[in-house]
C-alpha cells in the first residue's frame, strides 16, 4: 500500500469511530470544553521533495515528507515550538478543515487548492492554552512553494522527511519539571530542532495508527526546549 493509501484508510477509520484516540493520554486530557477556544491544525503529507532525508535507514515511506513551522519565540502561547500549521477557528470559517487550510496558508504562503483534505481526527484537548485542537489530514496534490509569511507568526516553516521521523536515531523522550511534577513525552530531534509537546504527542500516535512506527529507546532522555 502506498502512503497516500495509508492516510486516506486512516481517515476513514476515524470517521467510523475506529481510531484508537483512547491509547493516547493527551486526547483525553481533563479540561472545561464549554469554556475553550475551538482550532485545527493541518498535518499535510506529500512526496518527498528536493532535500532528501538525512537518514539512510530503509524505513517506510521513505519518499514521503510533512509540513512544520517552528513558532516565533515572541508567542503568546507556545512560544518558539515546532507545530503543525494552525490555530483558532474564526467566525467566518465554514469548518474546522477551512480554519486549518486558511491558517496554513496564512503561516506558510501555501496554496490551499493543491490540498486535498482525507479527513480529521478526533479533538484534543489542550487545558495549557485553553483549546480544543482537531488534527486536520492533508495530502499534498499540487504543491507550491513555502516560507515564513510573517515573522511575528513563526520563525521558520520546513518540510521534513518521514524517514527521519521514523529513525529511531531521531526519536527521544522529552522531560518537563513544573511545580514538583516531571511531565515526559515523545519527542523527534529533526532538521536541527526538538519537536515535542502537543504536536510530538499526536504525531507519534497517528505514526503510530497508520503502522509506520519502528521500535526506539523511550529512556533516551533531553531536557524540553524552553
Amino acid at each position: 500500500m502506498s502512503a497516500y493509501t495509508d492516510l486516506k484508510a486512516l481517515a476513514g477509520r476515524a470517521r467510523s469511530g475506529e481510531f484508537h484516540a483512547a491509547r493516547a493520554a493527551l486526547w483525553n486530557s481533563p479540561m472545561d470544553r464549554s469554556a475553550a477556544r475551538a482550532a485545527a491544525v493541518l498535518l499535510l503529507f506529500g512526496a518527498l521533495d528536493d532535500v532528501p532525508a538525512a537518514s539512510s535507514k530503509p524505513l517506510a515511506s521513505a519518499d514521503l515528507d510533512l509540513l512544520l513551522v517552528e513558532r516565533a519565540a515572541t508567542l503568546t502561547n507556545h512560544p518558539g515550538q515546532v507545530a503543525f500549521p494552525g490555530g483558532g477557528v474564526d467566525p467566518g470559517d465554514a469548518s474546522v478543515l477551512a480554519a486549518a487550510l486558511r491558517e496554513a496558508e496564512e503561516e506558510t504562503g501555501l496554496d490551499p487548492d493543491g490540498v486535498e483534505i482525507l479527513g480529521q481526527l478526533p479533538e484534543v484537548p489542550v487545558p495549557v492554552s485553553n483549546f480544543i485542537v482537531t488534527p486536520v489530514l492533508g495530502w499534498w496534490t499540487r504543491q507550491t512553494a513555502v516560507d515564513v509569511v510573517d515573522y511575528g507568526e513563526s520563525a521558520q516553516v520546513f518540510r521534513v522527511p518521514v524517514r527521519d521521523l521514523l529513525d529511531p536515531d531521531n526519536r527521544v523522550t522529552a522531560t518537563l519539571t513544573r511545580n514538583g511534577q516531571t511531565y515526559r513525552g515523545p519527542a523527534f530531534t529533526v532538521n536541527g530542532v526538538v519537536v515535542w509537546g502537543l504536536t510530538a504527542g499526536i504525531l507519534t500516535h497517528v505514526l503510530d495508527e497508520l503502522g509506520w512506527s519502528v521500535p526506539w529507546d523511550a529512556s533516551r532522555e533531553i531536557p524540553a526546549p524552553l
